[in-house]
């Protein structure tokens, strides 16, 4: 494969080594703009969707730009969590070993002796968090005075953690003519400043900004009550069968329970949260990679930027409480022109955010039901009398005196022959139509049979095809026993015998034996006797 549109931007072939085992083909519209002027040694700030390829946008030129030869820092890249610049670390690694060149990772939570013993093997490219490098440079362990290049991925989020700080006390510590670069997924206003202040004449590069999602992403919510979303979350996962699903919370005090909830359910689940140890994260991630883990909970600054290959769901659990933070949860799906799914749950009060996203985004979010295991479009769904959710069967009088009769056998077997005679009445009495559709187990998405026509609509590429509705015929209601036909006519009931362990019936008493016991009642032994014998004593 030749790699001519890649020449043209000025890259030498020493950098395509890996681009055939990586599968990379033609240059995205970021790597085209941004390549050129980054070679050029000018100032950039980039956007784009995510997943788009600006990792290697900015890595490739700057590895580039790097002189094998010397042993001094020549340039630093700068990410918001850890996993990120692991993740960076990982490529920088794999396109600069065959050049020749030597990263160091410098991250929070890392051992500081061991980064110190590392930094001795003379790096020239640094990838790490503004945190450890800050703590570094102020404690003159770390030299930046011949620093060609500074790279901030995902800014954005690196200023909102609270780490422009940090960020300028390392830029100081940098020459004046050093190149800067941001690259993000969105332009907020404290970018704008920083690019002010700290870029010269920088070059604004924004790829097809009103379209921040990809179009090869599916947008789907449910709606249901918070405390249901994690039994609503089990029936989908069930249902849609992922590869594997990056499932997302807002609240990390939540995330052990919510993957304890999971995990009972019999899920292969784990989770990454910013409170978690480095070492664990880093191994948690590694198994969700390589496919030994299929669930992963996580918050958004533990996944922000993660690149999961071929992830074919985003699951949020918790909807976003803005729509940049809904652009780089979907960002971990459809990456490089993939297909991929976002499947949000919402509790009603929650609805008014997915408005938000679609009007800042200009996407659509397709609402789903829920509804006999299967997936439909709300209209499609049959409603109650009082149009709110679909209507249950109730139980009739008959199942309600066959529970009753049942609850007193189970008791102890006290129940009367006459008890059971009036339940096997009743019973009898029901409606064979109604008879055949009680209930086995009452069910929240339980009722009538859709019209005829409707179906459930069928998600995009990446979930199960067995995940579709079968046809009208075939769909069984969830959490109802299969119908009956109508019973034969029974034959004359036998005599009940008494109940197991219970007394005897006494015989009925005449009313002249009744009003002679009523006599005797209180009677010394010896004129009961006599009064039994008819033999009274006289006054």
């Amino acid at each position: 494969m030749t790699y001519e549109s890649w020449s043209r931007l000025g890259l030498s072939e020493a950098a395509f080594e890996r681009f055939e085992a990586n599968g990379i083909g033609e240059p995205t519209p970021i790597q085209q703009q941004a390549i050129p002027p980054l070679l050029a040694g000018k100032d950039v700030s980039a956007g784009s969707q995510t997943g788009t390829g600006k990792t290697l946008a900015y890595l490739l030129p700057l590895l580039q730009r790097i002189d094998a030869s010397s042993k001094a820092i020549q340039a630093v890249i700068l990410s918001p969590t850890q996993e990120l610049a692991m993740q960076i670390m990982r490529v920088a690694q794999e396109y600069g070993e065959p050049l020749g060149i030597r990263a160091q990772q410098l991250i929070g939570g890392a051992a500081m002796k061991r980064q110190l013993e590392k930094l001795k093997l003379n790096p020239q490219l640094v990838v790490g968090t503004p945190g450890r490098i800050h703590e570094l440079v102020k404690a003159k362990k770390l030299k930046l005075t011949q620093v060609a290049t500074v790279i901030v991925d995902e800014a954005d989020q690196v200023f909102a953690l609270g780490s422009t700080s940090d960020v300028e006390t390392i830029l100081w510590a940098t020459p004046k003519n050093r190149q800067l670069a941001f690259f993000s997924a969105t332009h907020p206003d404290v970018m704008k400043t920083l690019e002010k202040r700290w870029m010269k004449e920088p070059l604004r590069v924004d790829i097809e900004p009103a379209q921040r999602v990809s179009e090869t992403i599916s947008h789907y919510y449910v709606v249901c009550d918070w405390r249901d979303k994690t039994d609503t979350a089990r029936r989908l996962l069930r249902l849609l069968e992922p590869e594997s699903a990056l499932i997302f919370i807002n609240n990390t005090d939540l995330i052990a329970n919510y993957e304890a909830k999971l995990s009972f359910e019999g899920f292969d689940v784990e989770s990454i949260y910013g409170d978690a140890d480095k070492q664990k994260r880093a191994a948690t991630l590694a198994r969700f990679r390589e496919g030994r883990t299929k669930l992963l909970l996580a918050t958004d600054v533990a996944a922000r930027g993660l690149d999961i290959p071929g992830l074919p769901l985003v699951m949020n659990l918790e909807p976003p409480a803005d729509a940049d933070q809904y652009v780089h949860r979907s960002g971990r799906t459809g990456r490089m022109g993939r297909e991929g799914v976002v499947l949000t749950l919402a509790a009603p009060n929650e609805t008014y955010l997915i408005e938000k996203y679609e009007r800042k985004l200009g996407i659509k979010l397709q609402e789903k039901a829920l509804y006999k295991g299967k997936l439909w479009d709300p209209h499609e769904v049959p409603r109650g009398k009082s149009g709110g959710a679909p209507a249950r069967v109730k139980p009739s009088a008959g199942a309600t005196a066959d529970r009753r009769a049942g609850a007193a056998a189970a008791a102890g077997g006290n129940g009367t022959a006459d008890t059971r005679k009036a339940s096997a009445a009743k019973q009898a009495a029901v409606k064979p139509q109604e008879a055949s559709f009680r209930q086995a187990k009452p069910s929240s998405d339980a009722g009538r049979e859709p019209a005829a026509g409707a179906g459930p609509d069928k998600l995009s590429h990446p979930v199960r095809p067995s995940s579709l509705a079968k046809p009208a015929a075939q769909v069984q209601p969830s959490g109802f026993v299969q119908p009956t036909l109508p019973a034969k006519a029974a034959s004359p009931a036998k005599a009940a015998s008494p109940a197991k362990g219970a007394s005897p019936a006494k015989p009925v008493k005449s009313k002249a034996r009744a009003a002679k016991a009523d006599k005797n009642k209180g009677a010394p032994k010896w004129l009961k006797a006599k009064r039994e014998q008819g033999d009274t004593p006289k006054n």
